[in-house]
């Protein structure tokens, strides 16, 4: 039996300087602790903003917490003339264990192809990080296409010619979802999922696909994150105005408390 520890991944978007990062960081893990919160049974990361990344590494550092953090995004190139852009060896050396890759919010406002998804992808693994690619498809894809289409070819797109990508994480994050206070149904998501699944294990075999954790994403909060949580190939959340919350995201963390409920 195939067992993948669960991660719960809050994105704080642009969202927190480097000084509320600092305080959201120390609140959250005093309420873990407080909470009993078992690291090696569900892992806790967080994205900051790019401005706010050294700061909570020396926090992290400082106080030995056990919580993993990553970058929003990464440049498909190491170095040279990309004003504005973020080197993965950049987050690397920042002690980065995870990057989002195609958040449906950079694909939608900033024009990301599945190309430069794939490139990206590529410069993850090149740095050592371990890239969350993200997934999803908007209300008229799935009206046009049907469940998990526009998702798979998104993964297929990715992971071609990327040989030497042997660890990721998938987050599938319904566009029509995201913001809207609407998730999708656990049997929705579970529907996508294991077709990401599947087509992770047509591509790099069984088990890279048994291995990779797939986490759903889209207007997660600490009252519905339990359903999704009860299906076989959802692996955890990406968490978007929640993480924002403490009270929220540690709830959210701690579903195994509410679980029979």
């Amino acid at each position: 039996m195939v067992t993948r520890t669960p991660l719960m991944a809050g994105n704080w978007k642009m969202n927190f300087d480097h000084l509320q990062s600092i305080a959201f960081v120390q609140k959250l893990a005093w309420t873990l602790k407080d909470g009993k919160h078992d690291f090696g049974a569900v892992e806790v990361a967080v994205f900051p903003p790019f401005t706010d990344l050294r700061s909570v590494q020396t926090l992290v550092d400082a106080d030995k917490l056990k919580i993993a953090y990553g970058g929003q995004d990464l440049s498909p190139h190491e170095s040279g003339a990309y004003t504005g852009d973020i080197s993965g060896r950049f987050l690397s050396a920042l002690g980065c264990r995870y990057v989002l890759v195609g958040h449906s919010e950079r694909r939608t406002l900033h024009g990301e192809t599945d190309e430069i998804c794939r490139d990206k992808v590529a410069a993850a693994a090149r740095s050592g990080l371990v890239p969350v690619l993200c997934v999803g498809e908007t209300s008229e894809d799935l009206e046009a296409h049907g469940a998990a289409a526009v998702p798979v070819s998104q993964l297929r797109a990715a992971l071609e010619g990327n040989d030497a990508v042997t660890e990721l994480v998938i987050a599938y994050e319904p566009v029509w979802a995201i913001g809207s206070g609407e998730a999708a149904t656990p049997e929705q998501a579970q529907t996508v999922c294991r077709a990401l699944r599947e087509t992770l294990a047509e591509l790099r075999g069984d088990d890279m696909a048994g291995d990779t954790r797939l986490l759903y994403g889209g207007s997660v909060k600490a009252s519905n994150v339990v359903g999704f949580m009860r299906e076989p190939d959802i692996d955890g959340a990406l968490i978007g105005g929640a993480s924002l919350k403490i009270d929220e995201f540690s709830a959210i963390v701690r579903y195994r408390q509410h679980v029979g409920s």
